[in-house]
């Protein structure tokens, strides 16, 4: 594959990942009003509407499901995936923080509260759903990909996010460490303290549930 062609893939897939992760967060702020009767935010980073395991299996979708012919092994193969991503994201995020975003070790059929049945037959219908709605939307994205205004927006959106990731992945790393009472060590854990504090963080992830465990 030519280097152009390599670039514009890794710009289509990035914006897919955008994309998926403002759409996850959409669902989840309806999915969080039906249940609670008011609008309550449930992002996945610092900064902006994103929750990033959408954005990931919004990638994985596009990589592997066009492929598929045929709804129902179509429902079944993104059943299985999903459960998987969203099995080993709730892993990630708690052996690297300390915490997990959601719990379902209530609802039958679960995985160690990572995943479950009902949620891994969310994913199969959202993989359904992309193939007949989302593919066809991607072919925008590749009549704009070669614009340099678009090649100018996407290296702004990918510094943002990747300023945006590394704060957040930071930001978490530093609340672990102060729920099991580690003291500053550096001028970067006191930063963190003093612009991300417990009170900040919990505001940002109001749905963390905080697994540390305090030595």
């Amino acid at each position: 594959m030519k280097k152009e062609n390599v670039v514009n893939y890794l710009i289509k897939l990035f914006w897919i990942f955008i994309i998926g992760s403002i759409i996850g967060y959409v669902v989840e702020m309806i999915v969080a009003f039906v249940q609670e009767g008011h609008i309550v935010s449930r992002k996945g980073l610092l900064y902006g509407p994103f929750i990033q395991v959408y954005g990931i299996g919004a990638v994985l979708y596009y990589l592997t499901v066009p492929k598929i012919k045929g709804y129902k092994k179509i429902f079944l193969f993104s059943m299985i995936m999903g459960g998987i991503v969203e099995y080993l994201c709730s892993y990630i995020q708690e052996k690297c923080f300390g915490t997990v975003s959601w719990d379902y070790s209530h609802l039958l059929f679960n995985i160690n509260g990572r995943t479950s049945l009902l949620h891994c037959m969310y994913w199969g219908g959202a993989g359904v759903l992309f193939v007949k709605f989302i593919c066809p939307l991607i072919n925008y994205i590749e009549n704009v990909i070669n614009r340099i205004s678009f090649r100018y927006i996407t290296i702004v959106f990918a510094l943002f996010m990747t300023i945006n990731i590394s704060l957040s992945c930071l930001a978490a790393t530093r609340q672990k460490e102060r729920a099991q009472n580690i003291k500053p060590q550096d001028n970067i854990d006191i930063f963190f303290d003093q612009y991300y504090p417990d009170t900040v963080m919990n505001k940002v992830y109001t749905n963390k549930i905080n697994r540390t465990v305090v030595e």
